[in-house]
């Protein structure tokens, strides 16, 4: 099924299947019932984020940073989780971006799919 990708401020459609939103923090005058899932360990750090909104680093230094943040074992599993839910219903990615060209949620958008290339191996870890 496909993973597609929003911001939480686009209204939801069927076709969003199930809305996961991935902010460190919930986002001023969102309701609840406007996500499926809240998962803030997929969000990126506070201090990686205020870098890159700072212009300190660019979006591949941004990209390399987010990615090595959530190598760790709570996130790789929750990426793990939605590979598994992919896999059989829409999954929404969200965050409050509006453009998700230079946006964390397409780096999980791209772990999931590269999970289910690798028939649910962990983003990082490569094909057998």
């Amino acid at each position: 099924m496909p993973i597609l990708t929003k911001s939480i401020y686009e209204p939801r459609v069927p076709e969003d299947g199930l809305r996961v939103l991935t902010t460190r923090y919930w986002p001023r005058g969102i309701r609840r019932e406007k996500v499926d899932r809240y998962l803030p360990i997929l969000g990126p750090s506070r201090e990686l984020l205020q870098a890159y909104k700072a212009s300190a680093i660019d979006w591949q230094e941004f990209r390399i940073r987010y990615l090595r943040e959530i190598e760790n074992q709570q996130a790789s599993e929750e990426i793990g989780r939605l590979t598994a839910l992919a896999g059989a219903a829409t999954v929404t990615v969200m965050c409050v971006c509006k453009d998700d060209s230079e946006c964390h949620r397409r780096l999980i958008k791209e772990s999931i799919e590269a999970n289910q290339q690798c028939g649910g191996a962990r983003p990082r870890s490569g094909c057998s």
